[in-house]
């Protein structure tokens, strides 16, 4: 007992590190609404899901997700509805890095679609995973 009162300190920093790395977890935000790249294959092979870009059109033309449709964070209320018409198939959502993709999550899911999920890590995610890239 008096080794942990003697070094209470770096069992305070041990208790607290243990709890941030448990945090996303617990919280269940690890994953919570983004989707692996793995995991995104899957639903575009099986269920043939549709995969929205919404990166701005030079982000886009730099390199996308093959067969990925265009529709900018800022145009998607009005330009989402006219690309995917079926609001019950799974749409994947894809940013740069994910981050937008995650806004445009909630965007969609108030335009109806139900099946939308965000691609965790975004196109640098997709990169890392070794998946294809196409370039406008």
């Amino acid at each position: 007992m008096n080794f942990v009162i003697d070094n209470w300190m770096l069992f305070t920093v041990a208790l607290v590190s243990a709890s941030l790395l448990l945090w996303p977890m617990v919280s269940g935000a690890a994953g919570a609404s983004a989707l692996t790249p793995a995991g995104a294959v899957q639903l575009i092979n099986r269920e043939k899901a549709v995969v929205v870009d919404v990166s701005e059109e030079a982000e886009f033309a730099a390199g996308h997700v093959v067969g990925a449709k265009n529709v900018p964070f800022g145009q998607l209320d009005t330009k989402l509805p006219a690309v995917v018409k079926n609001k019950g198939v799974p749409l994947l959502l894809v940013c740069p890095t994910g981050a937008r993709a995650n806004r445009a999550v909630a965007a969609a899911k108030k335009l109806g679609y139900e099946n939308a999920q965000a691609v965790g890590g975004g196109m640098k995610g997709w990169r890392d995973a070794g998946l294809p890239v196409e370039k406008a």
